[in-house]
């Protein structure tokens, strides 16, 4: 098939905009965390751009699309990105190199995302080897299982055997994420403090930049998707703006009702959980379908990220709830609103489908969840057993960024020296400690 300009140029656009929302997850995470783990929180989701760079030219690429070995992983046919230079080397209307390129961002996004869980409280070298191993034994195979659909090869046996959907990740990406988050908050416990201590945003306009270019970026992410410049990147386009814009209101509606006030972090972790939930099924629902969707995840990840106060881990800030949560309803819900008028062709329940491609979605991030859950958990415990994973009681509170990086990220001292007196910047830095309602109320914002 000849290459076409206009895809290649969509997909190396949309691959640029897939790279920016990790940038954007490094805003949206730092201003979640206290003033003393800002760099920390950036660093981790910067390091995980370079760790996997390197590890999907020399072997993740040909890992997941490479071939075929067992309908589960690829093989090594191309290690170092072999052969793909040539002009020969194209997949369907474009380069093989720009596929590469656009899917690189997706493995970089998937372990950066599972950060948020940890905050506070994982030393910087624990991080980094755990990002190393689980993206080559959790997502390098499950991304083929899910996205391998080679017409000359059986295909991963998500896709084309179970039949399962998922048009952008939200199995693949998300619950794939959000399951190792779960593990990783359980293997490395609760920050000291918690549920006791306040544990606020420390800037919450670093938050809303944050989301705003994971939303600008995500248009790559589920667009992009389509692979080429045409109607179906156009449909997943649309949902996924209503469904953004849907999941806001479901957000704050819940929030309204539960603590009669709509904050700005619930806007923000309204979208993302819309961004979420329409990233599985933006290719298999109708603009109503996706709005219908984007109002029901908001509501439900409301609900969702106060549960960890209720069953006792401390995942920081709300990757469980947004994400697994969020990435399991999209998915589902392609068995109940998914539409045969959408590019994915699959009627759901509510389109007279049946229940048939409910119990594909639900088999799928079953076998996805427990996977990527079992083995971060193994994972973190022999990383914490063997060169460590938790910080030292002391590190944490002292703050990860002065004991990992030797770094603060403001200089208040500096900033207030034109002051009369320091009063207000004592103020400043110990905002942290200021009491608030119960750590139950926060969360429940968040």
């Amino acid at each position: 098939m000849e290459i076409n300009a206009g895809d290649t140029a969509w997909v190396l656009v949309s691959a640029a905009l897939v790279f920016l929302m990790t940038p954007g997850l490094a805003f949206f995470y730092g201003g979640m965390v206290r003033v003393k783990s800002v760099l920390n929180m950036m660093m981790m989701s910067a390091i995980t751009i370079a760790v996997v760079t390197v590890l999907w030219v020399v072997v993740g690429y040909s890992l997941t699309f490479g071939g075929d070995t067992g309908r589960v992983i690829g093989d090594f046919s191309v290690a170092g990105l072999k052969g793909l230079m040539a002009p020969e080397a194209v997949s369907g209307t474009i380069p093989t190199l720009a596929f590469v390129a656009f899917q690189l961002m997706f493995a970089i996004i998937t372990p950066a995302l599972i950060s948020g869980a940890i905050a506070d409280r994982a030393t910087f070298r624990g991080w980094i080897v755990f990002v190393a191993l689980w993206t080559s034994l959790v997502y390098f195979p499950v991304a083929h299982s899910v996205w391998f659909l080679d017409g000359d090869n059986p295909g991963g046996f998500i896709g084309t055997g179970i039949k399962a959907i998922d048009f952008a990740g939200g199995t693949a990406v998300h619950v794939n994420a959000g399951a190792a988050a779960l593990a990783l908050a359980i293997v490395l416990g609760r920050r000291v403090g918690w549920r006791k201590d306040p544990m606020r945003p420390h800037s919450l306009p670093l938050v809303v930049l944050g989301a705003g270019l994971l939303w600008f970026g995500w248009f790559g992410f589920n667009a992009g998707s389509a692979l080429s410049a045409g109607t179906t990147a156009a449909v997943t386009f649309v949902n996924t703006q209503v469904a953004t814009a849907a999941a806001v209101i479901g957000w704050l509606i819940v929030e309204r009702i539960r603590h009669g006030k709509a904050t700005t972090l619930g806007m923000a972790s309204g979208a993302i959980a819309g961004l979420v939930a329409i990233t599985p099924a933006c290719g298999a629902v109708t603009p109503v379908g996706a709005l219908i969707l984007g109002v029901v995840a908001g509501g439900i990840c409301a609900f969702a990220v106060s549960l960890k106060y209720k069953l006792g881990f401390d995942d920081s800030l709300d990757v469980v709830g947004v994400h697994l949560v969020g990435g399991l309803v999209g998915s589902l819900a392609i068995g109940f609103l998914g539409s045969a008028a959408a590019p994915s062709a699959v009627d759901g329940l509510f389109y007279g489908g049946g229940v048939d491609q409910l119990g594909r979605q639900a088999l799928a991030n079953l076998i996805v969840g427990v996977y990527s859950f079992v083995v971060a958990f193994i994972l973190a415990k022999l990383i914490d057993l063997t060169i460590g994973f938790r910080l030292k009681e002391d590190d944490e509170v002292a703050g990860v960024d002065q004991v990992e990086h030797a770094e603060t990220a403001y200089d208040f001292l500096a900033a207030g020296s034109g002051l009369r007196g320091h009063s207000t910047v004592v103020r400043t830095t110990a905002q942290d400690d200021v009491d608030t309602d119960t750590a139950e109320k926060e969360g429940a914002k968040v």
